[in-house]
């Protein structure tokens, strides 16, 4: 599985990235799954064109000392479709800055 990982989060840091992933993203699945919808302007041509399968989205992981975001992106309407596939630049280059940004939002220095 490709993956974007923030790993050795601070002890103190880890309630601080729940509280904020909780609230805004929650409830988790599993007590540490989210799951986090793309834009739609960021589907790609064979995305776009599967309406049953949207919304689409990718998977943070958060752990106590780890944040772990798949680049597969998902659909939660099927188990497998031509949708479902990794992330291109674009889609890429949103996760990381989306995964950035809970950092900076919960006060938590990376």
């Amino acid at each position: 599985m490709k993956q974007y990982q923030i790993d050795q989060i601070r002890v103190e840091d880890y309630p601080k990235i729940k509280e904020h992933m909780d609230t805004n993203y929650g409830p988790a699945d599993l007590s540490n799954i989210y799951w986090i919808s793309l834009p739609e302007h960021l589907y790609d041509d064979v995305q776009s064109k599967h309406p049953l399968c949207h919304p689409l989205y990718f998977v943070i992981e958060l752990q106590e000392s780890c944040l772990t975001c798949e680049l597969l992106v998902r659909t939660r309407n099927r188990v497998r479709c031509d949708c479902i596939k990794y992330a291109h630049g674009e889609q890429r280059n949103y996760l990381i800055s989306f995964t950035d940004n809970i950092f900076e939002q919960s006060g938590v220095i990376t």
